[in-house]
């Protein structure tokens, strides 16, 4: 059940972070205004928030994990997004990257 709640506040967090900036960008370099971009900034912060409600209590670890979250969200966002087409080392990338965040949070440990 923890790897399950740690895995959902993942993806919560991946979606407050990346659609933040996402929506930060369009503000900026997409010229939509800045009410996009005070929206990405909010979300930004409330992703600041939802990494404390991780139950593995060491921020390094948990930020760590999430990195590899960050790049998969990134390019999936994108795929929703924005039409991207990544190619297979976009994928495989992020599949390196997942496992590695699934080592680093979720292996069991001695003490």
């Amino acid at each position: 059940m923890l790897i399950l709640r740690s895995a959902a506040l993942f993806v919560l967090a991946a979606l407050f972070e990346i659609g933040g900036a996402w929506l930060v960008w369009q503000g900026v370099r997409e010229h939509r205004g800045w009410m996009w971009a005070a929206g990405g900034v909010l979300a930004l912060g409330a992703y600041g928030f939802v990494a404390t409600f991780q139950p593995d209590a060491h921020f390094g670890r948990v930020l760590a994990a999430y990195g590899g979250i960050f790049v998969a969200g990134s390019i999936l966002w994108g795929v929703i997004a924005d039409g991207y087409r990544p190619d297979r080392w976009d994928i495989t990338g992020a599949l390196i990257c997942l496992a590695g965040m699934a080592v680093i949070m979720w292996t069991p440990r001695n003490g």
